[in-house]
């Protein structure tokens, strides 16, 4: 059965050839390079990738988090707070689009303000807003049509419904993402570039025997598939490492209830665990189109 070109090429690369693997030396300064190059930065990207995944999912749980709830912030004489307090929760009762509504007690309200003034804040004797959360349903309501109305019943009370925070949320999301592949395609050039001047060097330290091969009848193609494939499976087999690290480092950190802030969910979920293994063939083949770059415009200077 014949096989395709693509895969008969690649069948090619991968078999041994023992004469033509004697072109390039099994060990030396290159070897360790490349190695190490495709090692460093595939481990690099694995964090770059989990960065830029994690991020989005991060900034869209907060803001689906805020997208569902909005907080009624009431200012009133201390006389009239529970009144108009009482006013409001009867009006989101009878509001479309609102799923429920509560007003917060004192011992919530301080949790709020601790951060800034300790627990110990006296909110009792504080001339304080009260706050109303609520909870929007599906589908929501109508936010313009509900300020109308507060303003109504209740002047004093202010509808926010968090967009000021979903905004630079959305914004950051996205900036992080287009970080972390500005990233990614940044270290698959550095890589590149690393193993063409690898490739260029080996080639430079053989380059009596590439001439001696010439002679003996070997073109060009058969010099550099020597040099493809070795450096190829150098890159494979660095990368492969790289990657394995980085798992091992993205999985060692701390979990979801002892990181706070941003370290929350930084990591893969699901499927994304799979993706880390697709970068040891992805630097194969930036290794391959590189070695065999370099290789044909090395051996055309040689001629």
């Amino acid at each position: 059965m014949k096989l395709p070109k693509p895969l008969a090429r690649a069948a090619a690369l991968l078999s041994s050839d023992a004469r033509a693997d004697r072109v390039v030396p099994p060990s030396g300064h290159t070897a360790w390079l490349t190695s190490f190059t495709a090692g460093a930065m595939t481990f690099l990207c694995v964090f770059a990738l989990a960065l830029s995944l994690a991020s989005g999912r991060l900034a869209s749980r907060w803001s689906d988090a805020l997208a569902r709830t909005a907080t009624i912030r009431l200012s009133a004489p201390p006389e009239q707070m529970q009144a108009q307090t009482e006013a409001i929760l009867a009006l989101l009762a009878t509001t479309p689009g609102v799923e429920s509504a509560r007003a917060l007690t004192d011992e919530e309200n301080r949790a709020l303000l601790a951060p800034w003034f300790g627990a110990d804040l006296p909110v009792e004797e504080l001339p304080l807003p009260r706050l109303i959360e609520v909870t929007e349903a599906d589908p929501g309501y109508d936010g313009e049509g509900l300020r109308q109305r507060l303003a109504a019943e209740a002047p004093g009370a202010v509808l926010d419904d968090h967009t000021r925070w979903r905004r630079p949320l959305a914004e950051a999301a996205g900036r992080l993402r287009l970080l972390g592949w500005l990233s990614i395609v940044l270290i698959g050039t550095a890589m590149a570039a690393m193993v063409t001047l690898a490739a260029n060097a080996s080639l430079a330290a053989n380059a009596q025997v590439v001439r001696v091969l010439r002679l003996v009848g070997a073109d060009d193609h058969y010099i550099a598939r020597a040099f493809v494939r070795r450096f190829t499976l150098r890159a494979f087999a660095g990368a492969g490492a790289g990657a394995l690290a980085g798992l091992i480092g993205i999985m060692i950190l701390p979990r979801t209830d002892a990181a706070g802030g941003f370290l929350t969910g930084l990591g893969f979920s699901g499927a994304g665990w799979l993706l880390p293994f697709l970068l040891p063939p992805l630097a194969g083949a930036v290794a391959f189109f590189a070695t065999r770059h370099a290789a044909l415009s090395k051996l055309r200077e040689f001629r």
